[in-house]
């Protein structure tokens, strides 16, 4: 390897299970990705603090302290890097317990590698500078920060709340299917029902919301969501 290459973008790898944990970081670290492995989310939340890295990786099943209090904890520290939780089940009440917890997505076991490097390269994409903004009403939506501001109040977003929020603003006033949602958003041949969308909606609203402005998503029964005025 040569020494003077820029170094790749960094992940945390949290699990327990040492053999997964060895064929995880190496399909990572053989795709250019610095990676560190910690065994349990307490050592997980120590390395998350001093390597700042681009993404965490972590499985819901650790030994002591699970996936899930792992997301909780790191997002009560004001920790905003985005998580990708690793999870053997897909149920709706599963889907809704990791976005609950603070994960921005999740990868489903059994382990495949084409297909999770695939979500890692989503979130470790380049971002390309961009001094754009989407404007809705008193909601400014900047591309380049990836915030939201509304009244003055800037509002921070995880990965897939942006993503959605910028397609919805992308499309004023045109009702948007949950299939068009599912499709544009969760673009990566994303299985399940589209209950996830129903989770992401009601964590924006309480966001872009949370001074009891004016409601700005609005729910077309049966269809989809809109973005317009009431």
């Amino acid at each position: 390897m040569n020494s003077t290459a820029e170094p790749g973008p960094s992940v945390l790898l949290v699990e327990t299970d040492e053999a997964l944990a060895r064929h995880v970081s190496l399909d990572l670290q053989e795709s250019g990705y610095d990676t560190v492995v910690a065994q349990d989310a307490t050592n997980g939340l120590r390395q998350a603090s001093e390597m700042h890295p681009s993404l965490i990786v972590v499985d819901r099943m650790l030994s002591g302290e699970s996936g899930l209090w792992f997301c909780n904890r790191l997002r009560s520290l004001g920790n905003h890097t985005p998580v990708l939780l690793l999870m053997a089940r897909d149920t709706v009440d599963d889907r809704v317990a990791c976005l609950e917890a603070g994960a921005d997505d999740y990868f489903l076991k059994p382990y495949r590698s084409d297909e999770f490097l695939k979500l890692v390269r989503l979130y470790l994409q380049p971002d390309s500078p961009s001094n754009e903004k989407l404007r809705f009403g008193d909601l400014v939506l900047d591309l380049s920060t990836r915030r939201a501001i509304r009244n003055g109040r800037a509002i921070d977003l995880t990965m897939k709340e942006f993503d959605l929020l910028k397609y919805l603003m992308e499309h004023p006033r045109e009702v948007l299917t949950r299939e068009q949602i599912l499709e544009n958003v969760w673009g990566y041949d994303f299985v399940g029902e589209s209950n996830v969308i129903e989770v992401y909606i009601r964590y924006l609203r309480l966001k872009i919301e949370d001074e009891g402005e004016k409601r700005l998503i609005q729910t077309v029964r049966g269809v989809g969501y809109v973005m317009r005025e009431s």
